[in-house]
């Protein structure tokens, strides 16, 4: 009866895995009633590693190569069963291949803003996103740590913890840097090499080299995005004063082509005036106040008289309301209109 249960026992005589598909990490090959024959051969491939498991501990471990399974390449696994030098027999265990390919373009970002403090904003809430890649390296630690017992273990399966490693330690690396968000984006290669130096000892607990991290982007929720655009709007147009009187002097000759355009803008131009005088007084009195320690005394703010001195704006559109109609009669030619409206305009600062 024992003889007929050997013969009718399944032999495996050949160990190989061909990773027919990508994105696999880790595989048991099949050995279901199936014993290994004693000298079978084992053929690790380039980029992968081998594992025998003998009772959910691990014995032997493989890298790429060609090996004939004998007590002499199996010793732990020897050890483990008390086999004698003499042993020839089938054995059963556990194997298990693992891809050590570089998995790459792995994404990372995170899924809801993170709250850092800013120098130039006080608190500001930010999101980032990048690409990191990877290799497996050391089979032992990924079989204990990760894989298990699992028939099978993908890069997908593995992307959610790694995901949630990087954003944590990007969060604290930020928090820590006080690089201010404005500079964040000149920045982002060398916080893409201190991440990488930070996340290594992770990546090392778990069998893995991380080979390559990068952050692709830094930026702001919509909201917040559109605060700042507006600042730095601000800061482009400067002088309140100038970028008025470049708005009258552009809309002059667009408006003179319509039928009573330019004395459609007086009341515009009226407006634009005046708030730039109410500005610029602003100015003097804040700069007054400031330098009042000063040994030179301030300049004084200027007077409502001062004011009427400067030429009024309704009479400036009106002397180029008429000099515009002596253009289009041919009396002025267009040089003279444009050197007289620069003087006009010129009296208006």
């Amino acid at each position: 009866m024992a003889l007929m249960d050997f013969i009718k026992k399944q032999f495996i005589d050949v160990i190989q895995w061909t990773e027919d598909s990508d994105g696999i990490l880790g595989i048991r090959y099949p050995m279901q009633d199936f014993e290994i024959q004693y000298g079978a051969q084992l053929t690790v491939r380039e980029s992968q590693l081998a594992v025998f498991v003998n009772e959910g501990q691990v014995a032997d471990v493989f890298g790429p190569g060609r090996y004939q399974l004998t007590t002499r390449t199996l010793p732990v696994l020897t050890y483990l069963k008390n086999w004698d030098k003499l042993f020839e027999s089938p054995f059963k265990s556990d194997v298990y291949f693992f891809s050590a390919r570089l998995q790459l373009d792995r994404k990372w970002g995170t899924s809801n803003p993170i709250t850092i403090r800013d120098k130039d904003f006080g608190m500001v809430r930010m999101r980032a996103f990048g690409i990191y890649s990877y290799r497996l390296t050391d089979a032992r630690k990924f079989y204990s740590e990760i894989s298990g017992t699992r028939e099978q273990y993908t890069v997908e399966d593995l992307d959610g913890q790694l995901r949630n490693l990087v954003v944590s330690s990007m969060t604290d690396l930020f928090g820590e840097a006080g690089v201010p968000f404005i500079d964040m984006a000149a920045n982002q290669e060398e916080f893409g090499r201190t991440l990488k130096g930070k996340l290594g000892p992770v990546f090392d607990r778990y069998g893995l080299v991380l080979d390559a991290f990068v952050v692709q982007n830094v930026s702001l929720p919509d909201e917040l995005q559109k605060v700042l655009d507006t600042r730095i709007g601000m800061n482009i147009i400067g002088d309140l004063g100038r970028y008025t009187q470049y708005q009258v002097a552009s809309s002059i000759p667009l408006a003179a082509q319509n039928e009573g355009g330019i004395a459609g803008i007086g009341a515009g131009l009226g407006a634009g005036l005046g708030i730039g005088q109410t500005m610029t007084t602003a100015m003097g009195q804040a700069m007054a106040a400031g330098g009042a320690a000063a040994t030179q005394p301030a300049s004084p703010v200027p007077t409502p008289a001062a004011a009427v001195a400067a030429a009024s704006a309704d009479e400036v559109v009106a002397t180029l309301e008429k000099l515009h109609a002596l253009v289009t009669k041919g009396i002025v030619s267009q040089a003279e209109f444009d050197a007289k409206k620069a003087e006009l305009l010129g009296k208006l600062v």
